[in-house]
């Protein structure tokens, strides 16, 4: 039997590989094989990811700054990449956000900008690249889903909820309507990921340990335990897999 997970020779993008989960997710990639094209508006910082993929695994990775919720900005990264590579194999979109209120006072604005990032911008990327995958026939999109996408949590998640929810559900229309084009989409549903947006957790051991209590492994998850799961989807191993949601979370979703 070849070597399944093997990523050599694919080319893979990242977009949100600026933040905790896309920078370990791009790495993950990178380490096994793909050449890795990490994406996000912040210039610096996916520079500094694509410098750390090529030195950690050898194999090259390239910064190419783009805005999701821009389909001009997406398709100006697809052709980037498209003129240079010929081809995109994987899309991970990692990128994501949180924006709590109690839902009594839930600001409409704040409501359209989570909907905005989590949804529209995944949509954006899973129509941009999946041109090009419907071209070469075959193709694996990898969404970020949650935990949160299948369960309801309260202190003021209920836009965040309701964001991974239709993650979810796109996934799977996705997922059914591209199936006879091979390109096959599927997602990652973490449980809460130790990332900088959510280090105050980790810092606070109260507050940790009450996390912590509510996850039957009795850990809070880090960047580096959804890599494996990306890995996979993305290669061969995964290629009779569409329309699923891994969630990587300590056997939460299992109670």
């Amino acid at each position: 039997m070849k070597d399944i997970f093997k990523l050599s020779g694919k080319i893979a993008v990242v977009t949100g590989g600026a933040g905790g989960i896309g920078e370990a997710l791009a790495l993950g990639l990178g380490v096994h094989g793909a050449t890795v094209i990490v994406s996000s508006r912040n210039k610096d910082a996916i520079e500094a990811v694509a410098a750390k993929i090529t030195k950690e695994s050898g194999n090259e990775a390239i910064a190419i700054p783009c805005d999701v919720t821009s389909e001009a900005s997406m398709a100006d990264l697809v052709d980037v990449v498209v003129k240079k590579y010929g081809r995109i194999d994987i899309l991970v979109n990692a990128m994501g956000m949180n924006i709590k209120h109690d839902a009594f006072e839930y600001p409409v604005e704040d409501w359209e900008k989570l909907f905005n990032v989590n949804v529209k911008g995944t949509m954006i990327a899973c129509k941009a690249v999946g041109r090009v995958m419907k071209e070469q026939k075959c193709g694996s999109i990898i969404n970020l889903s949650s935990v949160r996408g299948i369960r309801g949590y309260s202190g003021g998640n209920s836009g965040y909820c309701a964001t991974k929810g239709a993650v979810e559900l796109v996934t799977k229309a996705l997922a059914i309507e591209w199936a006879p084009l091979n390109i096959r989409v599927n997602a990652i549903g973490p449980a809460l990921i130790i990332t900088p947006g959510t280090k105050h957790i980790a810092d606070n051991p109260e507050l940790a340990k009450k996390y912590a209590a509510a996850v039957p492994m009795g850990r809070i998850g880090l960047p580096e335990d959804l890599a494996g799961a990306c890995v996979f989807l993305a290669s061969d191993a995964a290629g009779f897999i569409s329309g699923q949601t891994i969630f990587v979370d300590g056997g939460l979703t299992a109670q």
